[in-house]
């Protein structure tokens, strides 16, 4: 339950956070593209933020090639008390058409909100929690420990990014400030990759008799594995949060000659599974649900025969409801918020997958879906009111009392 005394650090810390430059800043980040694979400028501008700010520890830290990782520290009191870690990821996809209210790299700021491409995935985030942790400094309070922060690259990638920053710099306590509409999300589904290889015979399309043609054999997979409902047996109040289904879907099919090619009928198809299991659900269990559907092809056409290769596992991640990193932001959102704070979990994949089980996380950020869509904007009260939670967060658990 909040106190009083947390309404009043929460207050105080309020007091220090720089709105003007909290605006510019996020206006900034949103003229710089980086687009997954063009990271480096944006990691430039943020160690230049830091270092022009007194940061400690400033680095840009080598990942993949000119693709670094932006990092800094602020240390308070003896620096004996915890490690606190604030992250996220700098990479966005791609831009979206149809942008007509601004343009997709103008950080334009239109009826209280502020425009850009990746604003809430997650450029806003990375700059409320600098400001937040200017704010932390500024404020006098009496603090013991460290907050760091890392942007992060290639979250769109191998995650490569969060995997390297957190193998050299271990924390305590984490942020991760993914879009959650400045609500406490716990955790978020896993991603399982599964290809489906279809082998038949190969022909010259004037001897289609001869041949067996693998995209039709695919074809039959594809319905069944589209027809899955995997429903796992989980403990209740994780499937009270993510509902009951491992979802499941053949996404990508790659089969058959690019028109323009030689006549023939192909003799390989492969279906990528897109698998997004709750967290607890193992590997088994999603094979065993992929060999029934399977089977179920070979009963629909007796020629079909595929190989199954398991592509990439990211894991799920989920924090317990009463962890200390849940309870210190729910106090934080609480304070700043002055009502209760809900529970939720998110479908989408975090970092949270490499890094969540070496350091309890707990996910905030501003924004919501949908994302990566024309036109994309985010409020100044959502980027205000998140600032505020990161800094109420940190202060709470360098809080000797914490």
């Amino acid at each position: 339950m909040t106190t009083e005394i947390d309404a009043g650090l929460a207050a105080k810390v309020a007091q220090h956070i720089d709105e003007d430059r909290l605006v510019r800043l996020v206006q900034e980040v949103c003229r710089i593209p980086s687009i997954l694979g063009e990271e480096g400028p944006l990691a430039t501008y943020l160690a230049g933020v830091m270092n022009d700010s007194g940061f400690a520890g400033v680095e840009l830290q080598p990942v993949i090639g000119d693709r670094p990782n932006a990092i800094g520290h602020l240390d308070f009191g003896t620096g004996d008390g915890p490690n606190v870690v604030l992250t996220g990821h700098m990479d966005t996809k791609p831009v979206s058409h149809g942008w007509e209210v601004s343009q997709p790299f103008s950080g334009d700021l239109i009826d209280g909100s502020i425009y850009g491409h990746g604003i809430m995935d997650m450029k806003a985030a990375l700059v409320c929690q600098i400001i937040a942790m200017e704010a932390l400094r500024a404020s006098g309070l009496e603090l013991d420990g460290r907050v760091s922060f890392a942007a992060v690259s290639d979250h769109m990638g191998d995650q490569t990014g969060a995997i390297t920053y957190f193998k050299e710099h271990p924390g305590d306590l984490c942020v991760l400030g993914e879009l959650s509409d400045n609500e406490i999300f716990l955790g978020h589904r896993g991603r399982y990759y599964y290809d489906i290889i279809v082998r038949g015979i190969s022909a010259h399309t004037c001897h289609k008799p001869l041949a067996v043609n693998a995209n039709m054999l695919a074809a039959h997979a594809i319905i069944e594995l589209d027809q899955s409902k995997l429903e796992p047996q989980l403990e209740e109040w994780v499937t009270e949060l993510f509902g009951p289904e491992t979802y499941m879907s053949p996404g990508r099919v790659y089969g058959g000659l690019p028109p323009g090619g030689p006549s023939m009928i192909p003799d390989e198809c492969v279906i990528r599974v897109d698998c997004r299991p709750q967290p607890g659900v193992t590997l088994e269990e999603v094979r065993a649900e992929i060999d029934r559907c399977l089977a179920k092809a070979k009963e629909r056409e007796p020629r079909f025969e595929a190989e199954v290769v398991l592509a990439d596992v990211k894991s799920g991640y989920l924090a317990e409801p009463e962890a200390k990193v849940t309870m210190l932001m729910r106090e934080a959102v609480e304070s700043v918020r002055g009502e209760k704070a809900e529970l939720q979990v998110a479908g989408w994949l975090g970092d949270t997958a490499s890094f969540g089980g070496d350091i309890p996380t707990i996910i905030f950020g501003p924004g919501g879906e949908p994302v990566y869509c024309p036109d994309e904007h985010l409020s100044i009260d959502d980027i205000v009111e998140a600032t505020k939670v990161y800094a109420t967060f940190a202060a709470l658990a360098l809080t000797a009392e914490s």
